[in-house]
């Protein structure tokens, strides 16, 4: 059974998933900072794939994109980082990364990697859903991999039905339509959104990512949904920090 699947089956609520850019801060930070993030508890994992233009990332993912890259970063050596990963990395992990990268290494060689190495998903933002049907699902349900979709406010509830209709793994509930990064609080607006497509009753669970940064913010998303996802503030901590653990316990203590 996919990592993910199973994570969801027996956690029903709380659900922390962590967001940080392969090859940053330094090239080889990929591996501590997957053992740091499982060693302190969290549940899930996004690794990002650097990219020149990450459009749907606010200055400090972008930054850290742009550090990666330079640093020498590429899909196929985050790949081979990844290659004995599953020797001590039990935790779910999903490759997030827009789609230039993923097509020029080719999608069916992506997935047949992805599944090699042991890693259970993907999170590409600017993939179309219709492309996903029509083009990408069979080969990544071939391999037991989960494409997740993004939601956002504007996302419409047919839109919505049928991502949770055609995709499985969770929805990537976008708190809102702008670039990531963090935020101290969400607006009456988010919250109501929030509230929205819970009482939708949707049978994916969802996580909600985009602003994740404090208490306050985790609290809105955990009310609202299976659990968050915190990316910006962690990278933010992983540049004030050579050791990938200081990160983590720092992310931790502004989330308490």
């Amino acid at each position: 059974m996919n990592r993910i699947t199973q994570l969801f089956e027996t956690k029903k609520s709380g659900v922390l998933s962590v967001y940080f850019t392969a090859g940053y801060p330094e090239l080889n930070d990929t591996l501590p900072t997957l053992a740091a993030l499982q060693a302190h508890g969290i549940d899930l994992v996004e690794v990002g794939i650097p990219f020149s233009d990450p459009m749907a990332d606010g200055p400090v993912i972008q930054g850290a994109n742009m550090q990666a890259l330079r640093n020498g970063m590429s899909l196929r050596l985050l790949f081979d980082q990844l290659k004995d990963f599953r020797q001590s990395i039990r935790i779910p992990v999903v490759l997030m990364g827009y789609l230039n990268p993923v097509i020029q290494f080719g999608f069916e060689d992506f997935c047949r990697t992805c599944a090699e190495t042991g890693i259970d998903g993907m999170i590409i933002p600017d993939l179309p859903f219709s492309d996903y049907i029509h083009e990408y699902k069979e080969i990544a349900d071939q391999y037991d991999l989960k494409i997740i979709m993004l939601i956002s406010p504007e996302t419409s509830g047919e839109r919505i039905r049928l991502i949770d209709e055609h995709t499985s793994g969770f929805i990537y509930m976008v708190s809102s339509a702008a670039t990531t990064g963090a935020q101290t609080n969400y607006s009456d607006a988010v919250k109501d959104y929030f509230q929205r497509i819970s009482a939708m009753n949707l049978r994916n669970p969802r996580l909600i990512g985009f602003g994740i940064s404090n208490q306050e913010t985790l609290q809105a998303a955990t009310s609202n949904a299976s659990g968050a996802i915190v990316g910006s503030k962690f990278i933010e901590l992983l540049g004030n920090s050579a050791v990938p653990d200081e990160a983590v316990t720092g992310l931790l203590r502004a989330l308490s």
